[in-house]
Formats: structure tokens, C-alpha cells, sequence
């Protein structure tokens, strides 16, 4: 994330999607004795700061959703497929679903009885239970009118409204709710498939690759398919009236652009950089690791832009290079490789603001005047800015600032040699899983042979300006006047 401040209904019906559900596949496991009772799974991942987003008892491996969506009513009718595994065994489980009406809910082909709880939790109980360590199917057919999150920091989550009558979904730590039942975690990460009807005169982008476009009575049907294993947070779909821009890397990837009506010149230009911006990002983090890229440029001027999988997207306001280089890093920095916890980000955040240091650099700029420059003129405010475990809400704050700089200064502390090395080894480390800052800290330890928990805690742990054998390692020394 990088801050910054008329056509007829398609026929689709509530008693159509009801019908859906009863394609749905499997029966109920029997468990042999001796297995664990069944209990409730938890109606929280047990993340610190969010403690009952996600839940707890099961893995998503991937979701099948289909939705049709009608722009001029904002109405949404779903029917969410989700294949997972139980991690125990389970009498009952939650998924979350902000605002929008469950109609019906099928586990393993069988109705099952379901309630809700809180402002997000969907409680199911399934007809029979669950048994650790076997698969299960679970299908939910909702509707309504989807409603974004607000978030004091940073605005409206989730799903928006454009002024063209279109819509899209982004938002971050919070956006899927609002509009699929999901496990909302970070640390369950899923394939995503959508398959999306919106009327003729409407397109789509979503996550990953287009694998099919045809047309039904209700409209066009658009299906995308994201096979690298994502966060919900990251998943994303967007309705307007775009203009595509289609290229490839040199190896093939797919790289599909967006742009909204009213796109700037300057920002489709900016665009038309992104393959030697993914050229220049693999020079220095290691393979590109996702297999498709683009980017979703609004003419919204939203709160944010977003590191969305594989196709980032952009507010209206921050459609240039820095911003695309930001959104871009993140594939490996936070969304390849995502946050064990909250307190995490500065795992995704730090990186991806270094890394338009270093296309700065690529562009001449001198980034040991820069460091010593921000040094300089850094406030008792800006030093006592935390990076790690910085509190619920204040997550995207110093990460973008002091972030950058701690790592430069990082850089000249470990040698550039081991520096480099860690950058470009991370992601294939940790590549589709969760890392946490301890795990960072110990991979530079091994790969530099140095014991570096007095860097980290004066500049990740602590929040005090740091001492000089921290503040300027090797040649950041200022000369002697």
C-alpha cells in the first residue's frame, strides 16, 4: 500500500442461486474412534491487532466465486464455493461476510444450519462433522448492496463505488468482507478464482489471468484466475468502462493495464514503463513471482494505492513511476511473501519504499547524500516513529519514512555484498508462505555471519534516534569538520 493523503437488471434471482447450490459435491466424513471430539473452530486468527478477523479450525486452499453484479442498482448476488481442510475437528466454523444476506449455506452437498454474530462472523454448523486432517467443500449463496469499510487513517475498505457507476474492491488490512464470505487472514493465503456477469457495455479486471470471457442472457460473464496463493486483502475486482492495455515480459507473462475513463496521458505513460520497472525489480529481488502483472489505474483519487496480486491498483491521484514502483516491489515484499502478523508490515511497507530509493538510484541519484540528507533533517517525531509492533491503526505511518532509511542504513551495516544477497534470496526463502521480523533478522544474521540484534533494536524494535554506530555504519560516516 503507498498512501496518500441505464440497462435492464440481469434475471439473476435469489431462488436461481439457491438452485446453484445443490450441484454441490461430497458427503460428510465419518471420523474413527479414538478421533478428537468436535468443537467449534475459533472466530478469530488470533492476530494481535485484529484478533477476530479470520477464523481458526480449517485452511482455505481456494476459493470459486461467482457473482453477478448490477451497476445501477449496486445490487450483488453471490455464490461463493470454498475448498479447505480441517485442522481439527470441527462441530462448527466461521467465515467472515460483512453486511450482505446469507440466503443458504451447503457443506460437503448437505444444508447446513448457519447464524451471524458480531459485525463480519458467519457461523456454520454443518450437518455432520468435520474431521481433522480431511477436505471439505463449503458453498454460500448471499446478495445485497456491498458497503466499504471506513477507516479513519485511510478512508473507505473495501468495496467502492466509481462516479462512472462502476466499482471496485480494495482496501487493506481489510476489503474481501465486503463482498465474499473468506477466512480473513493474512496467514491463510488461497487460489482465487472469479467468474463475474456484468452487463455487455461493462468490463472487468480482476487478480491473475483471464482464462474465459462469454455471454449470457444476464450479460457478459468475465472469468479470472489467480493461482498464486493470496491474501484476501489482496484480491481485488474492478467494473468501468477500461481501456486494456495488453503486453509481455520478454518470458511470457501476461501484463494487462486498465485504465478508467479519463486516465491521464502522463499516467498511461508512466504505465508503459512497467515492463523495465518488473525488469529492474528482478535484478534486485531475485525471479518475478507471480505469473501475470498489470495494473488498475482509477480516476478516483482514493486514499491509497494498492499492492492487489499481480495487478496492483492505483487511486486516481498516483498513477506515476514512484507509486508503480512501490505497488510493484510488493509482489515480493508483502504479498508473495505476506506479514506473519500486523506488526509485521514494515516486511512489506520498509521494502517496497526502498525500492524506489534504489530506481532512484538507477537514475543517478546519489542515495548515501540522500540517507545523510533525511538524517539531518529528521525530527525527535520522525526517530521515536516505531516500525515494529506500532499498535492497531498506526501501521501505515513510519514504515514509508523511516523505513527506507533504516535499510540504507542496514545495507551499510551488513556490507552491500550480504545486503544484496538478502534482498535477492528472501522471497525464494519464504516464497507463498508468512515471514515475521524475527525471521528477517535471523536470515541477515546467517547470511551476513553477524549478530545483529543491536541494529534491530535501535532501529526496528526501539523508537529512539539510534546511536552512531548504528546511525553510520561503514562509509555513512560523516566526514570529520
Amino acid at each position: 500500500m503507498r498512501a496518500l493523503h441505464r440497462w435492464r437488471r440481469p434475471a439473476v434471482t435469489v431462488a436461481a442461486t439457491l438452485t446453484a447450490l445443490t450441484l454441490g459435491t461430497g458427503i460428510a466424513s465419518a471420523g474413527p474412534g479414538g478421533w478428537d471430539r468436535p468443537t467449534p473452530g475459533s472466530d478469530g486468527a488470533g492476530d494481535s491487532y485484529y484478533p477476530q478477523d479470520g477464523n481458526g479450525g480449517y485452511e482455505v486452499s481456494d476459493y470459486d466465486l461467482k457473482v453477478n453484479y448490477a451497476p445501477d442498482t449496486h445490487q450483488l448476488a453471490g455464490l461463493q464455493t470454498v475448498h479447505a481442510k480441517a485442522t481439527q475437528s470441527l462441530s462448527s466454523f466461521d467465515l467472515d461476510l460483512r453486511g450482505l444476506t446469507v440466503d443458504a449455506v451447503r457443506v460437503n452437498g448437505a444444508p447446513a444450519k448457519f447464524t451471524r454474530t458480531g459485525d463480519h462472523e458467519l457461523v456454520i454448523t454443518p450437518k455432520s462433522p468435520l474431521w481433522k486432517g480431511l477436505p471439505f467443500t463449503t458453498e454460500v449463496a448471499y446478495h445485497g448492496v456491498p458497503a466499504a469499510i471506513d477507516d479513519p487513517n485511510l478512508g473507505k475498505n473495501g468495496w467502492q463505488f466509481t462516479k462512472s457507476g462502476g466499482a471496485f474492491a480494495a482496501g487493506e488490512p481489510k476489503s474481501a468482507t465486503t463482498w465474499y464470505p473468506v477466512n480473513d487472514t493474512p496467514r491463510n493465503k488461497a487460489k482465487f478464482r472469479l467468474s463475474i456477469t456484468v452487463p455487455d457495455e461493462w468490463g472487468v479486471i480482476a487478480n491473475g489471468r483471464e482464462v474465459g470471457k462469454y455471454r449470457t442472457r444476464a450479460g457478459t460473464t468475465h472469468v479470472w484466475a489467480e493461482d498464486t496463493p493470496t491474501a484476501s486483502y489482496m484480491t481485488t475486482v474492478a467494473i468501468d468502462k477500461w481501456t486494456f492495455n495488453k503486453r509481455q515480459r520478454a518470458d511470457g507473462t501476461p501484463i494487462v493495464s486498465a485504465y478508467a475513463p479519463g486516465t491521464t496521458d502522463a499516467t498511461k505513460q508512466a504505465d508503459a514503463q512497467l515492463p523495465e520497472v518488473l525488469d529492474f525489480l528482478e535484478s534486485k529481488f531475485g525471479k518475478y513471482p507471480v505469473d501475470a502483472a498489470g495494473g488498475i489505474y482509477l480516476t478516483e483519487p482514493i486514499g491509497f494505492s494498492l499492492e492487489t496480486m499481480s495487478r496492483p491498483i492505483y487511486s486516481g491521484r498516483a498513477g506515476n513511476i514512484s507509486t508503480i514502483v512501490h505497488e510493484n516491489a510488493h509482489q515480493w515484499w508483502g504479498d508473495t511473501v505476506a506479514v506473519d502478523h500486523w506488526k509485521d508490515v514494515c516486511l512489506n511497507e520498509c521494502f517496497a519504499s526502498y525500492a524506489t530509493w534504489l530506481w532512484a538510484q538507477k537514475n543517478g541519484e546519489d542515495l548515501d547524500a540522500t540517507y545523510r540528507t533525511k538524517v539531518a533533517s529528521a525530527s525527535d517525531q520522525f526517530w521515536a516513529g516505531k516500525l515494529y509492533d506500532m499498535g492497531p491503526g498506526h501501521e501505515f505511518t513510519y514504515v514509508y519514512s523511516k523505513g527506507p532509511v533504516m535499510l540504507h542504513a542496514l545495507s551499510k551495516y551488513l556490507g552491500q555484498e550480504a545486503f544484496d544477497q538478502v534482498l535477492k534470496t528472501w522471497n525464494s526463502v519464504h516464497h507463498n508462505g508468512n515471514a515475521s521480523m524475527q525471521e528477517f533478522q535471523k536470515y541477515c544474521e546467517k547470511v551476513s555471519g553477524m549478530d545483529l540484534q543491536g541494529f534491530f533494536d535501535a532501529w526496528i524494535y526501539g523508537n529512539g534516534k539510534p546511536s552512531d554506530e548504528y546511525l553510520y555504519p561503514g562509509d555513512l560516516k560523516p566526514a570529520a569538520g
